[in-house]
């Protein structure tokens, strides 16, 4: 690939590795709220989405420490991806060994695990719409060990931290951002 990856070309990667609605579901989410903070940093939003949307797309294959991003790196490679988007997508799991030393990189460790979180918190809302979870009700279930127990709550305080932001606000930002796209997550619009 000689230039930039578009957002067709990140797609058509993702589903080609990706079928399970879950994943397709939370790569969209994470892509959301990577664009949302793209904005708010003044950072390039189709660069930042698209890493959001491809961080995981080795996953559902590859879903072992072992395996995930170990393969789906050499596969970016392979299609001749930026080396530091290639980086930056290694960068959100800490035994791939990449520091996550710029704004981007903290970014995507800061809302992946949240942005999972957060639709586990709007699926059990009855109404089950993003745009109505409560930061107070996320900031309790987080301490509730059995509800979303994949849900690594260490990488969630430690992305907030990372990125040096107020845990209320990122719930917040991240949550707003998801609500734009409630339709792709297949969740009811806010009402």
């Amino acid at each position: 690939m000689s230039e930039t990856p578009t957002r067709d070309d990140v797609w058509a990667l993702l589903t080609e590795f990706t079928d399970n609605p879950s994943l397709i579901k939370h790569a969209l989410g994470v892509e959301a709220a990577m664009r949302a903070y793209a904005r708010h940093f003044g950072e390039d939003e189709g660069a930042w989405g698209a890493i959001g949307l491809i961080h995981d797309f080795d996953y559902q294959q590859n879903p072992t420490e072992e395996t995930h991003l170990h393969v789906g790196t050499g596969i970016l490679r392979e299609h001749g991806w930026p080396e530091d988007w290639i980086q930056t997508v290694a960068s959100h799991a800490d035994y791939m060994g990449v520091p996550r030393d710029t704004v981007v990189r903290k970014t995507l460790f800061a809302v992946d695990e949240l942005s999972g979180f957060l639709t586990a918190c709007a699926l059990v809302r009855p109404d089950k719409a993003i745009a109505e979870v409560k930061v107070k009700s996320v900031k309790k279930k987080l301490k509730d060990k059995a509800f979303a127990r994949g849900v690594n709550r260490d990488d969630v305080r430690h992305g907030v931290e990372e990125l040096g932001v107020d845990l209320d606000e990122h719930i917040a930002f991240v949550r707003d951002a998801m609500a734009t796209i409630a339709d792709q997550l297949e969740l009811p619009p806010s009402e």
